[in-house]
């Protein structure tokens, strides 16, 4: 394994206008890591996520791609550092006007890499991936149920063969059961592609199923990061509280009270 970071970020600052949104991140994803951010809602963990695809840029520090600083990068680097991502979106983001398989296969036909007949059948070798069968190609995303349409966005993640899959809060949404089958999905996935895998979420049965370490963000800075059978034994304060749910803490939810 190379000791070159798959994702480095260094001193990372983001803020819009006087909120500071992500003070100094500092985590560094090697190759082949599965690596999952947890932390409150507002955070900064979408900023985190954003800031790496190059949706948001931020005012300062560093964000490099196997070494390469993609910062100030130019759109043609920039496009190829891009081919390099795959993205599994919280809310599975499919396209409404598009059948199953055109949704799979999108990034693949919009990039002209694929003819319709070869994209249709990467799409059904995909869709199998996920557990769902080959009929289910000719549906539209209206008749899928969540946890089907969670399965074909992840079908759509792979499709492309990224060397890195971003997860965005991958069980919203789900029942407790559907949830852990796409857990499951994704440890299998990822696993058997060798890729790079960086997830946020809030769902502590995630972690503790997707995880090979865990990072937890707290008002814009990485508070404590570590191997996920760690978490359970982090000595963090803010960390306990959050893996348990409590109400008591040094978090301090903002309340509005009657």
């Amino acid at each position: 394994m190379t000791d070159t970071p798959k994702i480095s970020l260094k001193g990372l600052h983001k803020q819009f206008g006087p909120k500071i949104v992500l003070d100094s991140i500092d985590l560094d994803i090697m190759p082949g890591e599965s690596m999952v951010i947890i932390g409150g809602s507002g955070s900064g963990k979408s900023v985190t996520l954003k800031c790496i695809l190059g949706l948001l840029h931020p005012q300062s520090g560093s964000i490099k791609v196997d070494g390469e600083e993609t910062i100030g990068m130019g759109r043609k680097d920039r496009k190829r550092i891009q081919e390099k991502f795959g993205m599994l979106f919280q809310g599975a983001a499919l396209f409404d006007s598009l059948p199953v398989w055109e949704n799979v296969t999108f990034g693949l036909l919009a990039a002209g890499k694929a003819k319709r007949r070869e994209a249709k059948e990467i799409a059904i070798e995909n869709l199998r991936s996920v557990g769902l069968s080959p009929d289910v190609a000719h549906l539209s995303p209206a008749e899928l149920s969540g946890g089907m349409q969670k399965r074909v966005g992840l079908a759509r993640a792979i499709a492309s063969k990224p060397e890195i899959i971003f997860f965005d809060e991958p069980t919203t949404g789900l029942d407790p059961i559907m949830a852990d089958v796409i857990n499951e999905l994704i440890v299998e996935r990822v696993k058997e592609m060798g890729v790079t895998a960086l997830t946020i979420t809030h769902d502590m049965s995630s972690v503790r199923k997707i995880a090979d370490k865990v990072a937890m963000i707290y008002k814009g800075n990485i508070i404590w990061s570590g191997p996920r059978n760690d978490i359970d034994n982090s000595g963090n304060a803010y960390v306990e509280q959050f893996i348990h749910g409590r109400a008591e803490g040094p978090i301090q939810m903002e309340v509005l009270k009657a």
